[in-house]
């Protein structure tokens, strides 16, 4: 049981934070904060994987009910989310960045924190559905509490790397993210990938069973 909580929980971990995009969220963040005090990108940080994790949460539990309302298979589920994912990391390896979340808002907010920061640049749409496929693919109570560490050390590790965006773009340059962003999305891609799969072999055993 052990052993399995935390092979989960590495997983996890290693997952969502490549799910989050790490590089690309900096990318984004330090355009959405430029010139504002350390103390307020704190805040804004802070309050942005607050929410991250909110949603996160519910996504996680939610997918079982979710697939059971509107009926609709995990099989079927994973070929969507992984497609829809695997376009997400089409775009982070041909630009650096995610296809739904390229430019800032055109208006002034008083928050940026929760959107567009959290939604959609740290959770988009791709996002929610690969978090639902990881969640209901967790069954046994270690397995769900690694997942969920998983979850909280991904966004720990993110809000770290959003806490040292300015040192990270003078010592990479702004070249230097967009090619860790363009190597994330590679990665993203192979995932991706053994999610549509992994649902095809489920549909395809599953007809075999009828």
């Amino acid at each position: 049981m052990l052993e399995t909580f935390f092979s989960t929980y590495i997983s996890s971990t290693i997952r969502f934070l490549f799910l989050l995009a790490p590089f690309f969220v900096v990318t984004m963040f330090l355009a959405l904060t430029r010139g504002l005090p350390a103390a307020e990108k704190a805040s804004i940080i802070r309050r942005a994987c607050i929410s991250a994790f909110i949603l996160g949460v519910v996504l996680f539990f939610a997918g079982p009910l979710l697939f059971s309302a509107i009926g609709i298979t995990l099989n079927s589920f994973r070929i969507g989310a992984g497609s829809l994912l695997f376009l997400t990391a089409i775009s982070l390896v041909n630009s650096g960045t995610r296809n739904h979340a390229t430019g800032l808002p055109d208006e002034d907010r008083d928050d940026i924190a929760v959107v567009p920061l959290a939604i959609p640049v740290m959770i988009g749409p791709a996002t929610i559905g690969a978090i639902l496929v990881y969640g209901a693919e967790l069954k046994a109570v270690h397995e769900v509490a690694g997942g969920l560490l998983g979850l909280v050390s991904g966004l720990l590790i993110l809000a770290v790397l959003l806490r040292l965006s300015g040192y990270l773009e003078r010592a990479m340059g702004k070249t230097g993210l967009n090619i860790m962003s363009k190597i994330s999305g590679l990665i993203l891609s192979a995932m991706a990938a053994e999610i549509v799969l992994t649902g095809i072999a489920g549909f395809i055993a599953s007809t075999q069973g009828i």
